[in-house]
């Protein structure tokens, strides 16, 4: 929606969490002349039931879109209307924010005007400028909750992975990757897709999109030593990062350098540090069965694994063949997927893992540090979102680190 649209507009801001407040400063500096009133669930659990008294509401992500019933936007959409920037837009089920900040740090070690905006962290109203020109290059790393409702399509459109998640929120796995294909649905044939054909559905986009589709480049160029990611996962991100690069006539010499010195997300295959001879690894990200999966598949000698979470009735199965396969005999399991992921880790071979029920990090992390050998790692990576224990994935991450440092710091002195 056009600025000049939201003018002498009476508006609902719905949900006052970062992305609203960042909204509401943006209409109160650029369409001084609106009306802005603010609604969110922590004040009211009946927060919506005033809408149609509004000309409009401008809906937050968190809020699913058959919860309006009359006409509203996004911040998403007054971003995309109304930037006169270039737009890279990327999602996936995982590895969106590495790929995103990849791209950032490539553009920008380029020398660029580039700015990392959207679901990583900074709402794009917060960086946003009316009057700005196709020399600001915006990579937005864009959830399915965002791309749900979205109106524009992305100049340069990303797509690093596509398994199931969030069915709560969207009511199935259809309506999900529906979701997350908005990413192109009103592109031109002067845009671009990007997407990893190592998944059919993206390969099935490409072919019926308008844009010009471009898959990942099959190799990097520069030898894997020097990156510091760990996994096949993380190469796919790197390579669908060269290839928005390359878009942009990059160097290889500015890709090595930016991919060199790159700082690994928090919480994403982050080594904690080595103690009493255990690497510990925080992949607290990693909040359904096909991310831990590759997790496993990145880490050798896992000892200890981590599972469980709320359940959103993801399939197990092929996880727990995997963990049986690696040979990781310490389970450490949260409620509430924990007692599924047990009935099919008993169905493998009952008696051979050794299972530790809880819903206290610091009680995990000391059952870790007993049962782990010395040359192993225990990694945090549960195939299950956080919200039954804790508030989001960051708050898991950061309990996991505290007693690793803790433990550690204290059997060092013993």
């Amino acid at each position: 929606m056009k600025l000049e649209e939201l003018a002498n507009k009476h508006i609902l801001i719905a949900g006052y969490g970062l992305e609203g407040r960042v909204t509401e400063a943006f209409l109160t500096r650029w369409v001084p002349d609106s009306s802005i009133t603010i609604v969110d669930k922590k004040d009211n659990s009946a927060y919506l039931d005033s809408q149609d008294k509004y000309d409009l509401v401008v809906k937050s992500p968190g809020i699913p879109k058959r919860h309006i019933h009359v006409p509203y936007t996004t911040a998403t959409n007054i971003f995309f209307a109304n930037t006169r920037g270039t737009t890279i837009g990327v999602t996936g089920s995982k590895g969106k924010s590495t790929t995103a900040s990849l791209i950032y740090a490539m553009l920008k070690q380029a020398g660029l005007r580039v700015h990392l905006v959207g679901n990583i962290g900074k709402p794009m109203l917060a960086e946003f400028i009316p009057g700005d020109t196709r020399e600001d290059i915006y990579v937005c790393e864009l959830s399915s909750y965002q791309l749900d409702d979205i109106r524009y399509s992305p100049h340069i459109s990303v797509f690093v992975s596509l398994f199931p998640e969030h069915m709560d929120y969207h009511g199935g796995v259809d309506a999900y990757f529906e979701a997350k294909k908005r990413i192109v649905e009103f592109a031109s044939e002067s845009d671009f897709f990007i997407y990893n054909r190592d998944y059919q559905e993206l390969v099935r986009l490409a072919s019926c999109t308008e844009a010009k589709a471009v898959p990942f480049v099959s190799e990097l160029p520069f030898p894997d030593k020097d990156i510091p990611l760990l996994g096949k996962h993380n190469r796919d991100n790197i390579r669908g990062a060269v290839t928005v690069a390359k878009l942009f006539d990059i160097s290889t010499e500015d890709i090595y350098e930016a991919v060199k010195h790159f700082v690994p997300l928090p919480h994403r295959l982050q080594l904690v540090g080595t103690f009493s001879g255990i690497r510990f690894y925080d992949d607290a990200i990693s909040t359904t069965p096909e991310s831990t999966m590759k997790a496993i598949e990145s880490i050798p000698k896992i000892g200890t694994l981590f599972l469980g979470g709320q359940d959103r009735g993801y399939d197990f199965t092929k996880l727990v063949d995997l963990v049986e396969t690696s040979h990781i005999s310490n389970i450490v399991l949260f409620p509430d997927s924990g007692a599924r992921i047990e009935s099919l880790l008993q169905k493998k071979h009952e008696g051979a893992f050794t299972i530790f029920h809880t819903k206290d990090m610091e009680q995990a992390v000391k059952f870790a540090y007993a049962h782990t050998e010395a040359g192993y790692a225990c990694v945090l990576s549960t195939a299950s979102p956080s919200y039954s224990v804790w508030k989001n994935f960051e708050e898991k991450g950061d309990l996991f680190q505290k007693y690793v440092k803790k433990f550690g710091i204290e059997g060092s002195k013993t």
